[in-house]
């Protein structure tokens, strides 16, 4: 953390210097045509979105001003830079990153191409992945980064860096900057109170996450406690045997766990142990249901993709989710019987700030909800091209509130990291991948800062 803190420390003396020199010698005789990517990172620390010079025919000034305002009002760390198509390619989006010196989503929009990069504390290479393949022709420059902010937005974790609400100090002299930055070396004091505010802020969005889930997981637990009186059992009726009274038991045992588990949980990621409770119950209220009424026990399954309070699953079935590709989901009987009738399940829906959704597209906040009823990477398979299934790629999903906050420890969205960040998330290569654009195929449809453009 010391050596994290030097390394921070030493770039807020260097980049303001660096940044005004670059703007003095954009200027000289023999400059370099394209706009140095310091000057653009230095932008960047400002303000959400950059427009080169060269650039300004693909969007603009206004459409630029209304896309940052959007970002910087939603406090998420989202980085849009719209530059001319004759830009320099290679190793963009890691140099972007390194002369920024802030985690978060980086998405470029050059010439008629657009690509992302996210540092994975932020959002998962499939999440970015997700998010590219949504906009691919989406239109014009204005509405495809329109798309990719809305959608990214909903589903990036971290907060906007606090140099957005400082100012940019873009005026101050050379020297003043120097003296700033001098403070700051000899102290410490400013990067010191800045991880500080970053881990409040974190801490204060996995309360509001928690609060959330909440209700989602109230809803559950009240489910479950229903269909325990409703299948009426008692353990001393006739007929009664002791594998019955066992499966009561263990699902009279899950439900006190969902709520003793919800009232310790803390964080979002508590709430997977309670669904786990809660899955594991139902099942075992599935094998007392086949008991009672002589029916061969249900083999173990998950539940219903759906919506898992409608219980264990009974079969696969096709589904293509709008605007998706067809899979194979895990679904009730109802739900088989509505799909083969050519109807629309009955989906779980769950509040977000825009409204009603689909669980799979409320955001990252309900990762380890679904996590605990679709342990074992069985998830992020069944969700692919969803924004949840891209955050849940990882063999560690819905551990994490927001598949990747990053730990007290480390960067979260926002935080000011300099140089000190993991390589792998942003990687070699160049912006075309070596091959050039491919007419839309942009080597994978980002996610690997390395993977090129």
């Amino acid at each position: 953390m010391k050596d994290a803190l030097t390394r921070t420390l030493v770039r807020l003396l260097i980049v303001p210097v660096a940044s005004v020199l670059a703007v003095l010698m954009a200027g000289a005789p023999g400059a370099q045509a394209a706009t140095d990517l310091s000057v653009v990172a230095r932008e960047l620390r400002e303000s959400p979105v950059y427009v080169d010079p060269g650039a300004r025919d693909i969007l603009a000034p206004s459409d630029a001003q209304a896309l940052a305002d959007k970002i910087e009002d939603a406090d998420k760390p989202v980085f849009v830079a719209v530059l001319p198509a004759g830009y320099p390619t290679q190793d963009l989006f890691r140099n972007l990153r390194t002369e920024t010196g802030i985690t978060g989503l980086y998405g470029i929009r050059l010439g008629d191409a657009f690509d992302a990069r996210a540092d994975s504390s932020v959002l998962s290479r499939d999440g970015v992945r997700n998010l590219v393949t949504a906009v691919q022709g989406a239109g014009d420059a204005k509405a495809q980064l329109n798309d990719f902010v809305d959608d990214a937005l909903r589903n990036t974790g971290g907060s906007a860096p606090s140099s957005w609400s400082e100012g940019s100090g873009g005026n101050a002299p050379v020297g003043g900057l120097i003296t700033v930055g001098a403070v700051l070396a000899a102290g410490g004091v400013g990067a010191y109170t800045l991880v500080r505010r970053n881990r409040r802020r974190h801490e204060e969005e996995q309360r509001a996450a928690l609060e959330k889930l909440r209700v989602v997981v109230d809803e559950d637990i009240t489910a479950f406690g229903e269909e325990l009186d409703r299948l009426d059992f008692h353990p001393s009726e006739s007929g009664a045997d002791d594998a019955m009274r066992a499966d009561y038991e263990h699902a009279l045992d899950s439900y006190e766990q969902s709520k003793s588990y919800m009232a310790q949980a803390r964080k979002p990621e508590d709430v997977r142990a309670v669904t786990q409770a809660v899955e594991d119950g139902r099942f075992s209220l599935a094998r007392l249901a086949a008991r009672r009424e002589g029916r061969p026990l249900p083999e173990r399954r998950p539940p219903c993709f759906f919506d898992p309070r409608h219980g264990p699953s009974v079969t696969d079935a096709t589904w293509t989710p709008p605007g998706g590709a067809t899979r194979e989901v895990p679904v009730c009987a109802a739900d088989r019987t509505r799909l083969a009738d050519g109807l629309d399940p009955a989906v779980r829906e769950v509040d977000t700030d825009y409204g009603r959704r689909p669980y799979w597209d409320a955001g990252p906040a309900y990762g380890p909800w679904a996590g605990g009823y679709f342990g074992g990477g069985l998830l992020p398979g069944l969700l692919v091209g969803t924004m949840l299934g891209g955050m849940m790629a990882g063999p560690g999903y819905a551990t994490d509130y927001g598949a990747g906050y990053g730990d007290f420890g480390g960067y979260a969205g926002g935080d000011v990291s300099g140089a000190d960040f993991d390589g792998g998330d942003f990687g070699g290569g160049d912006f075309g991948g070596g091959g050039g654009f491919g007419g839309g195929d942009f080597g994978g449809g980002g996610g690997d800062f390395g993977g090129g453009f």
